[in-house]
């Protein structure tokens, strides 16, 4: 069995920047549950159910703008909300769960073993904030190792 095509991630910014080196027969896959309108040029296509469901966006946001009040800067703000409410527990709970979200990482995972490159596309630069696309990636790819 061949082993399956590279699975890589960025964010937006930095592929409308050239921050990013992306091999041209990659598919820019978009895992945006809220997509701007400027979003889907930037990428081939977007699965909103690899997305975090928007209750949990939602929580984020609440605690993320209360910390900002409290005088914690906008990254540190976002950061510490991740683990008030429980994202990376919540999303993989979404990811194992939600009929939506299994079949497009089922799909990932069959388009990655025939060959096809794939880069997991959102809006957040992991250098400073945390994000739902490392966790989709390490799911992806324990889902790749078990074969």
């Amino acid at each position: 069995m061949c082993a399956p095509a590279p699975l890589g991630e960025t964010y937006v910014a930095a592929l409308q920047h050239g921050l990013v080196d992306v091999p041209t027969d990659t598919t820019l896959v978009g895992v945006v549950s809220r997509p701007t309108h400027w979003f889907g040029a930037a990428v081939d296509e977007n699965r909103p159910a690899l997305g975090p469901p928007g209750t949990l966006l939602d929580d984020v946001e609440q605690r993320r703008e209360d910390l900002k009040r409290r005088g914690i800067c906008d990254e540190g703000a976002h950061n510490a909300a991740w683990e008030d409410v429980e994202f990376e527990e919540r999303y993989r709970t979404h990811l194992d769960t939600d009929p939506d979200a299994r079949d497009a990482v089922d799909e990932l995972v069959d388009r990655l073993r025939a060959g096809e490159p794939l880069f997991l596309v959102c809006f957040e630069n992991t250098a400073q904030k945390r994000c739902h696309r490392t966790l989709l990636r390490e799911h992806v790819t324990a889902r790749l190792d078990r074969g």
